[in-house]
């Protein structure tokens, strides 16, 4: 799996995450992906299902986060914005220091219940 780290100068720097980012007016929620991905990695993607949504607060904003599974995509991976990328085994996601907002999400890809 890819992990991204956010870059240092970045709000909650040097936490990981997984690609993505925020839709933009009028796109839908793939779409809106394929575009993030693109932009932070230089990858043309397929986005596949859904594979889990939650809701989370941080101190100043709620966020709903929603994750698809990615099964091809085109191209060379790039880090673009990142501090840091890396291709990990699911196992090895929870030794990571992961945003709030995905450590759910961390633990159960860990344990083998999602993708």
């Amino acid at each position: 799996m890819l992990i991204c780290q956010r870059h240092n100068s970045d709000p909650y720097g040097l936490q990981w995450e997984f690609p993505g980012g925020k839709v933009e007016s009028g796109e839908d929620l793939k779409t809106s992906l394929r575009r993030e991905l693109a932009e932070e990695l230089g990858i043309d993607a397929e986005i596949g299902p859904e594979v889990f949504r939650l809701r989370h607060r941080y101190a100043d904003r709620y966020v709903e986060v929603v994750f698809f599974a990615v099964p091809r995509y085109h191209g060379t991976v790039r880090n673009r914005v990142f501090e840091s990328i890396q291709w990990v085994r699911r196992t090895e996601l929870p030794a990571f220091h992961f945003l709030e907002a995905d450590r759910e999400l961390v633990r159960r890809i860990a344990r083998g219940e999602v993708l």
